[in-house]
């Protein structure tokens, strides 16, 4: 069976626009793609360097977006965060480099630059970005990552998102790793993103608008709209920017948790942490079946008409099992425990129908493990028409035959015949032709 091209970001030192693209080009995509595309963009007032470092004894790649200094003698003044994030600056070496400042002006302590107070709205880069010639696929996941920000700036300060104001340094510096993101991925026939938890550092940042505390307010609401889980850590200061939840917003789910890994690469964060500041990008192959999710809820307040349709709005949206198992539960009240066996990518919506269908008020679940026979569907011919079947090969190689339910009962009514005399009519034609196959 063919398998997509899986990325998997392991964000233990947080995410943001500069250390992607620097892990995606220590991955394989390279230098001279990367700035064809940027060449295409109607932006300037900036370069590109792209160096080998060397962070806590590990050869990584650093990818560093350096904006053009204003004139110190230029008629344009700073405002007091301004100076407060270049007093921060000095104080250590800043952790990203992605939103020197952003929308409506907060820069979240990356302001590193003096620049004229230009302003570009969402409307305006999603302009730009349709007027350069990109390839397709690196324009929708560009629109994509910039959209996760305005939706979530917009959100913050109370504003439509294409009325969300981009500082110009934030704009072009949030343009060249947004874009530049989606080339790398483009470049490396990036099919599938999947996450680790963004670890996220604590404390306060200082911007235009004030203090305002880590996780700042557009991280937690790309976060909220798109279920990504947040692991806060004592580290001072911001690990994980807009750009960066924006990028790990493309996600699919978390990682499995089994996993071969084809190739590695790693992206230098700025700030220097007890702990390697680096961003881990793996292409990785996953584990086919294997594992699935267990979720489960006890309910003694349904009907068995309720709980009956519950089931089947389950398995319609794909859960692989649903079942009841009778319980007591408080007081010796009777009661169903209600499991349902589902993959990762389908919990959220296993758990919208528990919560719309039942009156269950919480549910919990876990991993659980399973071994699989190799299976293929076949069609036995009998008498009274075609049936289907499950053809399962066990680990000494023998195949067995399983018809489908669905198939016997109909034609058990089209043959007036029990079902067991069908269903072992069925057995055999299928056992004659898998033996005629073999």
């Amino acid at each position: 069976m063919e398998t997509k091209t899986t990325l998997y970001l392991e964000c233990r030192s947080g995410i943001s626009g500069d250390m992607t693209v620097a892990a995606l080009l220590d991955l394989g995509a390279t230098e001279e793609n990367l700035r064809r595309t940027l060449e295409k963009l109607p932006v300037d007032g900036y370069e590109i360097k792209v160096q080998r470092l060397r962070k806590n004894g590990l050869d990584v790649c650093d990818f560093d977006v350096i904006l053009e200094e204003e004139d110190m003698h230029g008629e344009h003044e700073h405002d007091a965060c301004d100076h407060a994030r270049e007093h921060e600056r000095h104080e250590h070496e800043m952790h990203h480099h992605d939103e020197h400042v952003h929308s409506h002006e907060h820069g979240h302590g990356h302001g590193e630059h003096h620049h004229n107070h230009v302003h570009r709205t969402w409307k305006d880069i999603e302009q730009v970005l349709r007027a350069a010639d990109l390839k397709p696929r690196v324009l929708e996941l560009s629109l994509e990552m910039f959209c996760s920000v305005a939706e979530a700036e917009g959100k913050a300060h109370g504003c439509a998102p294409e009325e969300v104001h981009f500082h110009e340094v934030g704009a072009v510096d949030s343009i060249v790793d947004i874009v530049g993101t989606a080339a790398c991925l483009e470049e490396l026939g990036v099919e599938k993103i999947v996450v680790s938890d963004l670890w996220e550092g604590s404390g306060h940042v200082h911007c235009q608008h004030g203090v305002l505390p880590v996780p700042v307010p557009a991280v937690l609401a790309i976060a909220a709209a798109h279920g990504l889980t947040l692991r806060q850590t004592e580290q001072q200061g911001e690990m994980v920017t807009p750009t960066g939840a924006a990028i790990a917003a493309l996600s699919e789910g978390q990682h499995p948790s089994r996993f071969r890994v084809k190739k590695i690469g790693l992206g230098a964060g700025k700030r220097e942490f007890p702990k390697a500041n680096i961003l881990r990008a793996m292409l990785i192959e996953e584990e086919p079946e294997g594992e699935l999710w267990l979720l489960e809820s006890n309910i003694d307040d349904c009907s068995g008409e309720v709980l009956g349709y519950a089931m089947e709005r389950l398995l319609e949206a794909g859960a692989r099992d649903v079942f009841f198992t009778p319980i007591y539960m408080k007081k010796n009240r009777p009661a169903y425990k209600l499991s349902v066996l589902c993959d990762e990518e389908k919990i959220r919506e296993m758990n919208e129908i528990l919560f719309r269908e039942t009156t269950t008020i919480g549910v919990r679940r876990c991993r659980v493990e399973r071994d699989e026979l190799e299976r293929r569907p076949l069609e036995a011919e009998t008498p009274w028409g075609t049936a289907k079947v499950k053809a399962c090969v066990l680990p000494g190689g023998e195949e067995v035959f399983y018809p489908e339910y669905e198939s016997v009962k109909g034609l058990a009514g089209k043959s007036g015949l029990g079902y067991q005399e069908v269903y072992q009519t069925v057995k055999e034609a299928a056992m004659k032709k898998g033996s005629q196959n073999v």
